[in-house]
């Protein structure tokens, strides 16, 4: 009994170290109220998505959380879910009313801690904006020893840019 409880133990604290999402929008958006918006996308919409990120959609529906600073919209947040290697991780990608990336959080990752991207890495993705240099050819380093995570970091990076600007800046 004591063998199986060991690993288990062991990796707890790799995941508690993680933030909350409540925690994750706080750090990314300080001092600001959060309003959860769900979006449906219709096919145009989700064609341009998927067009303009140069990545694959997953689904239609999307979840955002818009931030305000008494009352003027500071930023969205977004919670992109998506594959690894074989086990999901979720990012918030909190984008600026501007539209660059202000910050990137990893709020639940399941692979090996040692896939796992490190701060300093994902740094690299704050101010950037969707533009073809958004890419591990381009401004994004590549991630020695975790490339998958690198990949699925980056196109959800541009998949939250994208749907940012269609449901946040064409939409106006």
């Amino acid at each position: 009994m004591i063998r199986i409880l060991a690993p288990l133990t062991l990796s707890l604290p790799l995941f508690a170290a993680l933030p909350t999402t409540q925690e994750a929008l706080a750090l990314a958006f300080p001092g600001a109220q959060f309003t959860r918006k769900e979006h449906v996308l219709n096919e145009t919409q989700a064609g341009r998505v998927k067009g303009l990120a140069q990545v694959e959609l997953p689904g239609s529906w999307t979840v955002a959380y818009e931030a305000r600073k008494q009352g003027v919209l500071v930023g969205v947040g977004f919670f992109d879910t998506h594959r690894v290697r074989t086990l999901n991780e979720t990012l918030l990608v909190a984008i600026s009313s501007e539209g660059r990336i202000l910050r990137v959080e990893a709020v639940a990752f399941r692979e090996p801690a040692e896939y796992m991207a490190k701060e300093a890495w994902v740094k690299q993705f704050e101010g950037k904006g969707l533009d073809p240099q958004l890419s591990l050819k381009g401004a994004i380093h590549p991630l020695s020893g975790a490339t998958l995570t690198a990949h699925a970091m980056t196109d959800a990076a541009r998949r939250c840019l994208a749907l940012h600007q269609v449901l946040y800046r064409e939409a106006k």
